[in-house]
Formats: structure tokens, C-alpha cells, sequence
């Protein structure tokens, strides 16, 4: 990376920066990349993408490391911030011809030291099993593309199981999957589940049981990122489109929406309890959207270009529960509420920590996120509870941005670890981007019906009523290669494959489903540092370290303030 007297283009790159907590440091010798360490050209290639799994041995160096670059698939040992990086020993290394890597997912709930299941998405639209400890291949889906043709964009293991996986594509549609069924020798023919506003969802009509089990088709244009609540209930999707949608993933019930300022959302992530999403795009903004009110509660902009990845910190998250209203339960029920898709899922320590408010009132809360775009910048930010709760009215924010939805709970609910306001706060607030027929549905009212149509696969469908298709709601095109100063509603890219579709951009902007930029408050990053020479895509939050990598393929550790030990390299 940058080194002293490197010149002004060198010096430009930070190796370190501060926040309240202390100094972060990048640390070189614990850097990842092809063994010969020379960049690839990064022009026409897929995102470089990192996934983690802990296989929970008893040597304490468990942590494992998946990486693409190119059409190369690498699995290491990740010592962290505890050892020197050894890229001459990949524990496993692919390359392949004709696609390129795309996404990837371990299993966390079948790891061992033994074995490991690692899914592999493909530009081409394949998804491959693969355990890279054994170094065996299982199975490959949809070989003969007889699903879907188009490029893998997010590929996940649903939570809890050993068997089921989602996995989304640029034409729009997701799939579940199990890894027991065969995916058969024909295009699957399908038949109608359930529909909603820009949704619908289809099951492969089939004599005997066979890959996909469900069809999703989500909005207009490619969906860029799906991500899973913590308590694995709830589905928060981004497309091309510029919305957000968020699914009860087991009842196929729209939960709520929301719009991008303009251009695409290209990234998504929930905090570690459930009870907000953020989303970044082709819009240079970070948006914060309220599940239990289904609203935009803040944006923030520091990114001067599309913003890659957000990813919530849970180490860095604070709750003083002096206050049992707010939250109730002991630290192991905040324990049970880290687990969340960017940070590992066998992380036992990384527990939201406690603090001393530094205020008069009742609850401090602060949240913390990170963003990093293809401005090659990293940025972090806090949100606190004068955002979250805005008892004295702020200039330009909504008031009664916590309302308790009484039908509706926090996704990150289990049971009774969680609870929010019900006695002291106005009522909630009408909740117009969501469908009538299913934003406020009651669950415990629902019955399963799924026994006999997709049981072999999926549990606990409930009762499916089939509506009316309503008229799509969606936005003409934006340009996709300009910033917040240059926003026109009247443009559109003949390069963007988005179907151009009926309502005026101009008649969502100022609506809940996309408030204007004065009306909701705007956050200002913590820090904003430029990290890395090509776009990143990569940043997670782990317990002594944060994980960055850019399209040049160098997977980054910054120590965290004091988790930093010396070794040689």
C-alpha cells in the first residue's frame, strides 16, 4: 500500500485513521492476494467478494478466508491481526474457464475443522458446492442454464438450514434451492403462488420434487443484493429499479418499501437488531429506513461516487439499558442478536457493548455503519439517538420516527428480548409505501397450507391469497454516471436494461417511499478516507479488525484500537 515520499498519488492513500474509540491501523503484512501478489486487471471483471467462516477448532486459529479474483477462487488461513499473512499456502485454489466467480456463502451451522460448504455464484448463472477443505466439488446448479441465463448476483444460505439456499441474478428473479434435489433435465415449468405489487412468486410445477422449489421475480432490472434479518424471518432486497423491498420471507408478505433518491440501490444490510436497514447506490447516498415504521429515517452523503457495500459494526454499537423500556433481557440476549449476514455468524464476543450516557436521557443508543464506494473511499457513521428518537424537533427531521407498530414486530425480536416504546408515543404514523393487503398482516392469524406443495423444501408458508396484480409503481430511468449535484428526473441511459415503466420519478420524490433530501435529517460521516486505488468492494466488521478489498484484489485488515499485535513478518 502507500508508503512515505510514494509520491503525491501514493500519499494519497490512508494507512490509518482515528475515531473515538482510538486509532485503526491498516496492517500490511496481514494482506491477501494472489500468491505472486500482482494485480489483475480489473476492467470487464466481476467484484472482488470475501466471505468468512470460524470452524470453531480448538487450535484458536479457526477463522477461514474465501476470496475471488478474476476467475480465480482462493480459501486461506486468516490469522488476522494475530499472524503475518502466508499466500504461498492457499489451502485451496480454483480456476475456472468460461465464467467467473461472483458471490459466495459458507454454511456457519455445518462448518467444522473436517468439512466446510462453501456456494459459489457464477457470471454464466450457475451456483457450485464446493467443500475447499476437502477439496471436493458436490454438485453444480443450474448447469445447463435451464433456470436462469443471467449473471448470479447474491448467493445465501437461508439461516437455520443445512440444506436450503437463496440465490438472486441480474434478470431479476431469485431462487430457492436445496441442496438434496436435483435440478432435472428440462426448463422448469412454473405455477402461480403468490403476487403482490412488483412481486410475485411462482412454484416449479413438477411431478417429483426438483431444484427450484420457489421463484421470486422482484421489481424491473437486475437485483443487486438480498440480505436476511438476524432472526432469519424478514428478506430486504435492493434491485436495479431503486427500491428496497422487504419480504416476510416465510408468509410471502410485502413487509414495506422504499425508493432510492435516484439510480439503482446496489447494497443492503440490517442492523444487529433487527429494527433497521441500510441501503447505498447509484444515488452517492446511504440511506436509513426504520423497519418497524417503514419509513426513511435519515441519509447520509460523504461518497462522491456509487456507494458498494454498507455493513453494520456490532462491536461498535452501544446500548445503555438503564432504561427496561427500550430494551429488556440480559447480555445473552444481545448476544443472540449479533448475528447478522456481514459479520460471522460463530462470533461469540462481539456483543453490543454498554456505555455511560453522556446525556439526561433515559436510553443512548448508538449505532454504528460503514460504507465504501467506487470513490475508493471508506467511510464510517454513527447513528445516535437524536436520530432515532427525536424527542426535541431537529430543523429538518421527522418527529415520531420510533412509533411502535403493535402488529408489526422488530425483526430481530425473539420472543422477549426486545421491546420498544408503546405507552409514551404518539401513534404510528400512516404507512403509505406499504401494500394495504400486507403491511400490517398478522402472522399468528395465518395458517400453514404448504404441507402437501413445496414441503420437502421449505416450512411454515402461510395461507396464500392470490391479488389482484396492481399497476406498477415504478420510476423512469435515471443516468447512472453522475453525482448529487448533476440529479435530473427527466434522464434516462440507454445503457441501463431496466425496463422504463409508467409513474413520473417526479411523483415518488417527496412521498414516504422516497422523502426530499430536506426532510429528513442528513448524517456527515465520522470518517471519509480515501483506502485503496481501484473501487472497493468489500468491507466487514470483525472483532479485532475491519476487512476491506478492492478490485485490484487486495483484501486489507485495520486493527482495531488496541487489538493490534506485533509479529514479524
Amino acid at each position: 500500500m502507500a508508503t512515505e515520499g510514494g509520491g503525491k498519488e501514493m500519499n494519497e492513500i490512508k494507512t490509518q485513521f482515528t475515531t473515538r474509540e482510538g486509532l485503526y491501523k491498516l496492517l500490511p503484512h496481514s494482506e491477501y492476494s494472489r500468491p505472486n501478489r500482482v494485480p489483475f486487471n480489473s476492467q470487464g471483471s466481476n467484484p472482488v467478494r470475501v466471505s468468512f467462516v470460524n470452524l470453531n477448532d480448538q487450535s484458536g486459529n479457526g477463522d477461514r478466508l474465501c476470496f475471488n479474483v478474476g476467475r480465480e477462487l482462493y480459501f486461506y488461513i486468516y490469522k488476522g491481526v494475530r499472524k503475518a499473512a502466508d499466500l504461498s499456502k492457499p489451502i485451496d485454489k480454483r480456476i475456472y474457464k468460461g465464467t467467473q466467480p461472483t458471490c459466495h456463502d459458507f454454511n456457519h451451522l455445518t462448518a467444522t475443522a473436517e468439512s466446510v460448504s462453501l456456494l459459489v455464484g457464477f457470471s454464466a448463472g450457475q451456483v457450485q458446492l464446493i467443500d475447499p477443505i476437502k477439496k471436493e466439488t458436490s454438485k453444480l446448479f443450474n448447469e445447463e442454464r435451464l433456470i436462469d441465463k443471467s449473471r448470479v448476483t447474491c448467493v445465501k444460505w437461508v439461516p437455520g438450514s443445512e440444506s436450503l439456499f437463496l440465490v438472486a441474478h441480474s434478470s431479476g428473479n431469485m431462487y430457492l434451492y436445496n441442496v438434496e434435489h436435483t435440478c432435472g433435465t428440462t426448463a422448469p415449468h412454473y405455477q402461480l403462488l403468490k403476487q403482490g405489487e412488483s412481486f410475485a412468486v411462482h412454484t416449479c410445477k413438477s411431478k417429483s420434487t426438483r431444484n427450484p422449489l420457489l421463484k421470486w421475480t422482484v421489481g424491473e432490472g437486475a437485483l443487486n443484493e438480498f440480505a436476511f434479518s438476524p432472526d432469519g424471518k424478514f428478506l430486504a432486497c435492493v434491485s436495479q429499479d431503486g427500491f428496497l423491498r422487504v419480504f416476510n420471507f416465510d408468509s410471502v408478505e410485502l413487509h414495506g418499501t422504499m425508493k432510492s433518491y435516484f439510480g439503482g440501490l446496489l447494497c443492503v444490510c440490517w442492523s444487529p437488531d433487527g429494527k433497521y436497514i441500510v441501503t447505498g447506490g447509484e444515488d452517492d447516498l446511504v440511506t436509513v429506513w426504520s423497519f418497524l415504521d417503514c419509513r426513511v429515517i435519515a441519509r447520509g452523503h460523504g461518497h462522491k461516487f456509487w456507494v458498494s457495500v454498507v455493513a453494520f459494526d456490532p462491536c461498535t454499537t452501544s446500548v445503555e439499558d438503564s432504561d427496561p423500556v427500550e430494551f429488556s433481557g440480559s447480555d445473552e440476549d444481545f448476544q443472540d442478536l449479533l448475528h447478522f449476514g456481514r459479520d460471522r455468524a460463530n462470533s461469540t464476543q462481539s456483543r453490543l457493548s454498554k456505555r455511560n450516557s453522556t446525556d439526561s436521557r433515559p436510553v443512548s443508543v448508538t449505532y454504528r455503519f460503514g460504507s465504501v464506494g467506487q470513490d475508493t473511499q471508506l467511510c464510517l457513521w454513527d447513528l445516535t439517538e437524536d436520530i432515532l428518537f427525536p424527542h426535541q424537533p431537529l430543523s429538518r427531521a421527522r418527529t415520531h420516527t420510533n412509533v411502535m407498530n403493535a402488529t408489526s414486530p422488530p425483526a430481530g425480536s425473539n420472543g422477549n428480548s426486545v421491546t420498544t416504546p408503546g405507552n409514551s408515543v404518539p401513534p404510528p404514523l400512516p404507512r403509505s409505501n406499504s401494500l394495504p393487503h400486507s403491511a400490517v398482516s398478522n402472522a399468528g392469524s395465518k395458517s400453514s397450507v404448504m404441507d402437501g406443495a413445496i414441503a420437502s423444501g421449505v416450512s411454515k408458508f402461510a395461507t396464500l391469497s392470490l391479488h389482484d396484480r396492481k399497476e406498477r409503481h415504478h420510476e423512469k430511468d435515471h443516468k447512472r454516471n453522475h453525482s448529487m449535484g448533476h440529479i435530473s428526473s427527466k434522464s434516462s441511459d440507454k445503457l441501463n436494461l431496466v425496463t422504463k415503466t409508467k409513474t413520473d420519478p417526479a411523483k415518488t420524490l417527496g412521498t414516504p417511499l422516497c422523502p426530499r433530501m430536506e426532510d429528513v435529517p442528513l448524517l456527515e460521516p465520522l470518517i471519509c478516507k480515501k483506502i485503496a486505488h481501484e473501487r472497493l468492494t468489500v468491507l466487514i466488521f470483525l472483532e479485532d479488525c475491519i476487512v476491506t478489498a478492492c478490485q485490484e484484489g487486495f483484501i486489507c485488515t485495520w486493527g482495531r484500537p488496541g487489538k493490534v499485535v506485533s509479529f514479524n513478518p
